[in-house]
C-alpha cells in the first residue's frame, strides 16, 4: 500500500513544490519511492497550471534535485487519499485544517518544521515570493534541515504498515 505525502503552500510555486522535489529525492535515497508518493499543491489557485517559480527552479538544480512541477490548488475530497498533509506555515496549517472534511483529516496536518530538532518557536518557513535569491536559498535550507525527521517519520509509518 502507498503511503502519500503532500506539501502544500500559498500558491504552489515556491515552497512547496520545493518540499516536494527535496523530499523525494530523500525518499529515493532511502530506497522507498516503490511505497512513498510525494506531491504539493497550493491552498489558492491563483498559479494553477504554471510551473515553479524560475528562482525555486535555480536553487533546486544548483543544489542537485529535479524541478519538473506545474502548480495546482489543493482540494479537501483529496484528504481522504492522503496519509500526511505538510504546511509549509501556520497559515496554511490553519486553512488546511479547516478544509479537513473530518477531525481524522485535519490531524494529518503537520507543519514541516515541526520535523526539524533545531527548529524553535517559529515553525514557519518565510515565503520567499517577494525577496530575492537569498530568500530561496534560505527556504531550501530549512527543508532540508526537516527533510531527514520527516523521512524517519514516514519510514516508521511506511515499515509499520508493512509487518
Amino acid at each position: 500500500m502507498t503511503y502519500r505525502v503532500c506539501f502544500v503552500c500559498t500558491g504552489n510555486i515556491c515552497r512547496s513544490p520545493m518540499a516536494e522535489s527535496l523530499f523525494r529525492a530523500r525518499i529515493e535515497e532511502a530506497g522507498l519511492d516503490d511505497r512513498v508518493e510525494v506531491d504539493s499543491a497550493g491552498t489558492g489557485g491563483w498559479h494553477e497550471g504554471d510551473g515553479a517559480d524560475p528562482r525555486t527552479v535555480a536553487v533546486l538544480e544548483e543544489n542537485g534535485y529535479g524541478s519538473d512541477h506545474v502548480a495546482r490548488q489543493f482540494q479537501s475530497s483529496w484528504f481522504s487519499r492522503l496519509d500526511l498533509v505538510i504546511a509549509l506555515d501556520s497559515g496554511h496549517l490553519k486553512a488546511l485544517r479547516r478544509l479537513a472534511p473530518t477531525p481524522e483529516d485535519a490531524a494529518k496536518v503537520r507543519l514541516l518544521r515541526s520535523y526539524d530538532p533545531a527548529a524553535d518557536g517559529d515553525l514557519d518557513v518565510p515565503d520567499p515570493y517577494y525577496g530575492g535569491m537569498d530568500g530561496f536559498e534560505e527556504c531550501l535550507e530549512m527543508v532540508e534541515a526537516a527533510s531527514l525527521g520527516l523521512l524517519a517519520a514516514v519510514r516508521e509509518k511506511v515499515e509499520g504498515r508493512a509487518a
